[in-house]
C-alpha cells in the first residue's frame, strides 16, 4: 500500500480538491445547504480560514489557511464526515451500494472519492493563480458563461472587496464574432 506524505509549511495557505465518488451525481450542488451548514460546523470546531472556495456538482476546490498546518487533513475529513451524515438515509443506502467491496471493508460510505488533491502554495503569485483557478471553474466546466452567475463560490466577496470587476473574464460579447 502506498504511503503518502503530505507536506506541512506553518502560515501556508493550501490548495484543496475534493470529489465525490460518482462523479455523474451533482450531489454537492443538489445538497448546497447541507454542504454549508457541513462547513459552518467545521469552521466551529477547527480554526482555519477560508481564503476562496468554489462548490461544483460533483467537487469543490478549497484554498484555507489553517491556524495549526498539521490540522488541514482533519478539516478536509469532518467536512466530508459532517457533509454525509447530513445527506438523507436514502440516499446514503443508494450511494453505498455503488462503492466496490473494498471500500465498504474501510467503513467508506460511497459519497466521497477516497482521496483528496492538496497543494501547499508557496507564494503569493501561486496564491492569486489558484485563486483565479476557483472562481475561473464554474466557465471552464461550461456551467456557467461567466464567473459572476455561479452563486456557490466565494467570486462575489472578492468582487466586493475590489480583488474583481463583477465582468471579470466575461467574453459572452466575443461570441458574436466570428
Amino acid at each position: 500500500m502506498p504511503t503518502f506524505r503530505r507536506v506541512f509549511v506553518e502560515n501556508s495557505y493550501v490548495f484543496i480538491t475534493v470529489a465525490i465518488n460518482n462523479r455523474k451525481r451533482q450531489l454537492l450542488t443538489d445538497y448546497i445547504s447541507e454542504f454549508r451548514l457541513a462547513l459552518k460546523a467545521v469552521q466551529q470546531k477547527m480554526k482555519f480560514n477560508i481564503h476562496a472556495i468554489v462548490v461544483l456538482p460533483e467537487h469543490f476546490h478549497l484554498i484555507l489557511k489553517p491556524q495549526n498546518i498539521a490540522e488541514y487533513p482533519r478539516i478536509v475529513s469532518l467536512l466530508k464526515i459532517n457533509f454525509t451524515k447530513s445527506l438523507p438515509n436514502d440516499l446514503r443506502l443508494e450511494l453505498s451500494r455503488e462503492v466496490s467491496l473494498s471500500k465498504v471493508k474501510k467503513r467508506e460510505s460511497g459519497v466521497w472519492q477516497r482521496r483528496y488533491y492538496e497543494h501547499t502554495i508557496r507564494n503569493g503569485s501561486e496564491l492569486n493563480h489558484l485563486t483565479d483557478y476557483i472562481h475561473y471553474n464554474p466557465v471552464k466546466h461550461g456551467l456557467v458563461e461567466k464567473p459572476c452567475d455561479w452563486h456557490n463560490s466565494s467570486f462575489m466577496k472578492f468582487v466586493e472587496g475590489g480583488f474583481y470587476d463583477v465582468n471579470w473574464c466575461d467574453f459572452t460579447q466575443l461570441k458574436n464574432y466570428h
